[in-house]
């Protein structure tokens, strides 16, 4: 699978639109005669990085199945 990651509107990179904060990523998706959508956005003011963050979700997902 690979996902097309595209600027909305003014034809700039996704890349540096999403570090400069101007516009969120989005990420367009087709899977059968459906495109999918998603815009991704980072807080500024955030105190938590990726990793506490991804092991919250996985520890949440670990004691919901147990």
């Amino acid at each position: 699978m690979q996902a097309t990651a595209t600027a909305p509107d003014k034809g700039a990179s996704a890349a540096m639109t999403a570090q400069n904060g101007r516009e969120p990523l989005m990420l367009r998706k087709r899977i059968g005669s459906t495109m999918f959508t998603v815009n991704v956005h980072f807080s500024n003011i955030s105190t938590e990085t990726l990793e506490d963050k991804l092991l919250r979700l996985i520890e949440r997902e670990v004691d919901k199945n147990a």
